[in-house]
């Protein structure tokens, strides 16, 4: 495949707007390697990279790792995978993010999920996590098999503390105010594709009709 036949995207979305899933379905339906910012940098702290082992040291005094390191560590996975179409997930998360990486590689789109932020809360209320593997289900939706405990170890369910109404409205307020400015600067750029709806089933058969038709 020569460079100008890949395609390269991002998704935005809020927590809870259902990008994980979407992420899945790109990645399943088009044959996209799958970068999650949140992924590389765990590995590289298990690894105790160089990378690692900086982020660490921020993380565990309770401080933001700087963009200067987040941006070399997706960069560098870029320049690995030069002959792949792929789809980046959490990242940039900055107007200056979105810059350095903009001028170091070419952004065929930015799929951009909007879902109401009630939708959301309601959905996160509803949410219950295998803390040990991050495994996710949704009562009405994404129900497990057995009520209250995890498909694959049988071990019980739990909500995060921090998954209460108050503290997911806050959480997507910061969200929205933060990748505002990004979505911006990709809208100006001509790549910022928004897809709107309040569940996963509604959003991505257009999100799916989008990219069959970009890359033709």
């Amino acid at each position: 495949m020569t460079r100008s036949n890949l395609f390269r995207a991002i998704i935005m979305g809020a927590p809870g707007s259902g990008k994980g899933t979407v992420s899945g379905r790109i990645v399943k339906s088009f044959g996209l390697k799958h970068i999650s910012s949140g992924d590389l940098l765990r590995s590289n702290i298990e690894n105790r990279t160089e990378l690692g082992q900086i982020a660490d040291k921020y993380i565990r005094e309770g401080k933001l790792v700087p963009d200067i390191y987040i941006t070399k560590c997706i960069l560098s996975e870029l320049e690995q995978i030069k002959t792949h179409s792929w789809l980046l997930d959490g990242f940039p998360r900055t107007r200056d993010q979105a810059d350095d990486l903009w001028h170091q590689e070419r952004i065929d789109s930015v799929i951009n999920l909007e879902v109401p932020f009630e939708v959301i809360i309601e959905r996160i209320q509803s949410r219950w996590v295998h803390l040990p593997s991050g495994r996710v289900y949704n009562v009405g939706f994404n129900d497990p098999e057995v009520p209250g405990r995890d498909d694959v170890t049988g071990e019980p369910l739990s909500q995060r503390p921090d998954d209460n109404p108050v503290a997911v409205r806050k959480r997507l307020e910061v969200y929205d105010a933060c990748t505002r400015p990004i979505n911006e600067y990709f809208e100006k750029k001509g790549v910022l594709k928004t897809f709107k709806g309040s569940t996963t089933d509604e959003i991505w058969p257009h999100v799916k009709q989008y990219l069959e038709a970009t890359m033709e």
